[in-house]
């Protein structure tokens, strides 16, 4: 099996810098764990691919910002697709999610699958590792429509718009997924002022030109001449040197091997009791009645975590004894 891996690289002298990363067994391991859930089953191929499309553009933003904590990349709606999601931490683990409320048709957009009434809206959120107490998460929300209210087809174009918005930088991204590979090129056009590849320019005149820089424009064209077919099936080198071969590229040492990309879910028995302890005695006690026990799942993996009373009731004596004043009801 091939490995995921991650690539960044700059566009010496030029005020342009890149990334591609190709997500194999990453990508295909959360297919294989959706599709071993015997509820929900595979997800519908309009889906997969979007939500392909989103862990590799997850792992680009996460590895452009250099963030110390998780990036959260949502999609959210009013149609058959209530919410897709997926998460990248600093060392790139990964996972991804999607909840279904309804029949998704083989030919589904962007559109019909979540934002059937303009009500679609794209999240990104930082949450810090090293948050401080009373410090909320850093969230920008983009609507999945263009400035005219034009319905945007595809999460590259949304997330094009948001990364303008938010960091004030052009940016081309290409994505693409099937259920094997999830790919993605993105470009971006750097500040030139304080950046080391463009020392010795003139940085008031190429300030003037932000946006409009000839040099970005011709790679920026370049990069959207990119099909889908040949980000999914050939190699890295083979694509950086089919689009730039004529353009001075400075490459780093890829992130393969161990510090590749990788599946990871942070779901814990722990964890699963503070959502269980959130819901409250009488809501826990009514689902054991009911039930015999509480059985969680994980969205993410598939990790199944299960309470009997003794369990549960254990959940809420911590609880009283961890919370001075408490008492069991």
């Amino acid at each position: 099996m091939n490995l995921s891996e991650l690539h960044k690289f700059l566009f010496e002298g030029l005020p342009v810098r890149g990334m591609i990363v190709r997500l194999t067994d990453a990508w295909q391991d959360i297919l294989a764990r959706r599709a071993a859930n015997t509820q929900s089953g595979p997800y519908p191929e309009p889906v997969s691919h979007l939500l392909g499309e989103m862990a590799a553009a997850s792992v680009l933003m996460q590895g452009n910002i250099k963030f110390n904590g998780a990036l959260v990349l949502q999609i959210m709606g009013d149609g058959p697709l209530k919410l897709a999601v997926v998460e990248v931490q600093p060392d790139f683990s990964l996972r991804a999610t999607a909840t279904l409320t309804g029949e998704i048709a083989d030919d589904a957009s962007l559109s019909h699958m979540v934002n059937v009434n303009k009500l679609g809206r794209c999240a990104i959120t930082l949450d810090p590792l090293d948050r401080l107490p009373g410090q909320q998460p850093y969230q920008g929300v983009v609507p999945l429509f263009d400035d005219h209210h034009k319905p945007i087809e595809h999460i590259a174009e949304v997330l094009e718009h948001y990364m303008l918005q938010s960091e004030q930088l052009d940016t081309v991204l290409v994505l693409a997924a099937d259920n094997q590979v999830a790919a993605g090129l993105l470009i971006q056009r750097l500040p030139v002022e304080g950046e080391g590849n463009l020392a010795g320019q003139d940085s008031v005149a190429r300030e003037a030109e932000l946006g409009r820089s000839e040099d970005y424009n011709r790679i920026a064209i370049l990069t959207k001449s990119l099909k889908r077919e040949e980000l999914l099936t050939l190699d890295v080198d083979t694509i950086l040197r089919r689009l730039f071969w004529e353009e001075p590229l400075v490459r780093f040492e890829p992130l393969a091997g161990e510090t590749a990309p990788h599946f990871a879910c942070r779901c814990s028995r722990e964890r699963v009791s503070q959502m269980i302890r959130s819901l409250g005695v009488e809501e826990a006690d009514s689902i054991i009645a009911e039930q015999g026990q509480i059985e969680v799942a994980c969205e993410f993996c598939g990790q199944q975590y299960r309470f009997d009373p003794i369990d549960a009731a254990g959940i809420f004596t911590r609880l009283a004894t961890d919370t001075p004043g408490s008492a069991l009801h």
